[in-house]
């Protein structure tokens, strides 16, 4: 039972996907920060091409790591606690890297952001699956996810520009804080659909619409490790996870030292496969909606949109080969469409099999 206070807000959920989409780009946007400044941060810092692979390396450890601790995290303590300590952990380690030196101390202010950053993405799909009916759940989760698409837009041009502006240190503080500027409307705003004040009875119904009517258990791991469909979907991350990490970690790199590129040149070119990415992450999630509307059953229409996906994915071989600039982003550009709408629905999975 629930009751409200206040006068109620139309389409609520799609505010709540709206914050948790602005918080996704605050992460990406501190993530992609070392990398489009790996020009300037690897010679500042005398950094080889293979000690920056270590620090990538260093996040990604930390961010593997954090995964599986930050999903109990938010089953322990809740979303709204739960987001309230990953974004803290992210943005003081983001504003930290002000006082990175050299290797060891870069190395470690990535670990404690890859700690944090982790969060956002078992903590959003719980928010979404609280939020949404499932009919419109993997709509949900698109919105949300084109933040990392839509951040990527945003980060290139606005690091460039900050960089040459003010250097990559103040960069480096600025982005940071944003984290907290978003945590005061999450702490202002936020509340599970059955304690906040402003969602109406008839969205209230909506959101509770195909779900059992009693509170159910938590699944216990063991359980769910003994489900084909758990492993199912983490060896498709296994596999498929390293194509996204590939170019939001080494494409302005890449377009450095192989494609003579300036730092100008990069804020002007680099954030154009990921606007294929948020076409990918929308119409992923669009489309599996508008099959399960047309009658297709739920496990079917996410399949058909994977698969999808999966074979766009296949042309990174032929950017590998291509021999100009513009080619190479044109067909990363469908790789990272194909990824997006692909993710978009995996992630996706695990409420529908484990509500």
């Amino acid at each position: 039972m629930r009751a409200t206070s206040r006068a109620g807000v139309p389409g609520l959920r799609w505010w709540i996907a709206g914050l948790i989409f602005l918080a996704t780009i605050i992460n990406f946007v501190n993530r992609l920060t070392i990398s489009v400044l790996a020009p300037v941060i690897t010679t500042d810092l005398h950094l080889t091409a293979t000690q920056f692979a270590g620090v990538a390396n260093a996040f990604l450890i930390a961010y593997t790591i954090s995964q599986g601790l930050s999903g109990k995290l938010y089953d322990r303590i809740g979303t709204k606690r739960g987001f309230t300590v990953s974004v803290t952990v992210w943005s003081l380690a983001s504003m930290a890297h002000i006082f990175a030196r050299g290797l060891f101390s870069l190395d470690c202010f990535r670990f404690v952001l890859g700690l944090g950053e982790a969060g956002n993405w078992p903590g959003a799909a719980k928010v979404i699956a609280q939020w949404f009916p499932v009919r419109q759940r993997a709509l949900g989760m698109g919105i949300f996810n084109s933040g990392t698409s839509i951040g990527s837009v945003v980060a290139t041009p606005l690091i460039v520009w900050m960089q040459l502006r003010f250097g990559w240190q103040a960069t480096f503080l600025v982005l940071g804080a944003a984290g907290f500027v978003w945590l005061a409307l999450w702490l202002s705003l936020y509340e599970v659909p059955e304690r906040h004040p402003r969602l109406t009875p008839a969205e209230y119904a909506l959101i509770r619409e195909g779900r059992p009517t009693e509170p159910q258990k938590p699944v216990p791991l063991a359980t769910i490790l003994r489900r084909r469909e758990a492993w199912a979907i983490a060896i498709a991350r296994f596999f498929a996870d390293p194509v996204w990490w590939l170019y939001i970690t080494w494409l302005p790199l890449y377009l450095y030292k192989t494609h003579g590129f300036s730092l100008q040149q990069i804020g002007m070119f680099a954030w154009l496969p990921f606007v294929a990415a948020d076409a990918g992450s929308l119409g992923g999630g669009w489309l599996s909606g508008f099959l399960i509307a047309r009658g297709w059953s739920v496990d079917r229409a996410r399949k058909a949109v994977i698969l999808g996906g999966m074979l766009c994915m296949g042309t990174g071989m032929l950017a590998a080969r291509a021999a100009s600039a513009a080619a190479a982003l044109a067909f990363i550009a469908v790789v990272l469409f194909g990824f997006q709408s692909w993710i978009n629905n995996v992630q996706t999975l695990p409420s529908d099999y484990f509500p």
